[in-house]
């Protein structure tokens, strides 16, 4: 039940969503971080992000949609491998890499929203989660043309907003431990 795993790997929501708002508040403490920069620091989010879903899914023993989660892992380790091999990348790659992490991510993340509707209450910071993804995805491809330092920004402040919901979200979590298992019943 993946009720039960939140609950109990709360922990990983709050450093997934510490290490979102880390990075957000890096993008804008340093706005004249070079392209180079900000591709190690990308790479290196998606990549950690992707390996706690991916041990949050392994570790909840079956428990279903378990794969939304390996899938949105997998996701976010794949685009953060592919951004640390090619460092040398143009802000417009890396622009698209953004686009689609962010969209893929945030589809799986509605997608689990709405197989926790009928679950627990506050699945609606997931879903919210998610949107926000999207829209960054949507975002970033109808305006290729933008400034690295408005795409920096905008990165962010994405960074900093879904941090912020999975923070929210891990303490919901943490208050399922217990009530979780009598959910079943």
């Amino acid at each position: 039940m993946l009720v039960e795993l939140l609950a109990r790997y709360w922990w990983v929501l709050l450093v997934r969503g510490i290490l979102a708002i880390l990075f957000g508040v890096l993008t804008f403490a340093w706005p004249g971080i070079t392209l180079a920069s900000l591709v190690i620091v990308f790479g290196a989010f998606a990549f950690a992000e992707g390996v706690f879903a991916i041990l949050g899914a392994i570790r909840g023993g079956g428990a279903q949609p378990w794969w939304l989660l390996l899938l949105e892992g997998l996701v976010g380790v794949g685009i953060g491998v592919l951004t640390l091999l090619a460092p040398g990348v143009t802000a417009l790659a890396l622009l698209f890499y953004v686009a689609i992490w962010a969209v893929a991510t945030g589809v799986l993340q509605i997608a689990a929203a709405i197989a926790l509707r009928a679950e627990i209450e506050g699945e609606w910071l997931l879903g919210l989660g998610g949107l926000a993804s999207v829209l960054l995805g949507a975002l970033l491809v109808a305006r290729p043309g933008a400034g690295a330092l408005a795409v920096l920004w905008m990165i962010g402040a994405y960074a900093l907003a879904f941090g912020v919901l999975l923070v929210l979200l891990s303490f919901k979590a943490r208050g399922l431990r217990g009530v979780a298992p009598a959910l079943r019943a």
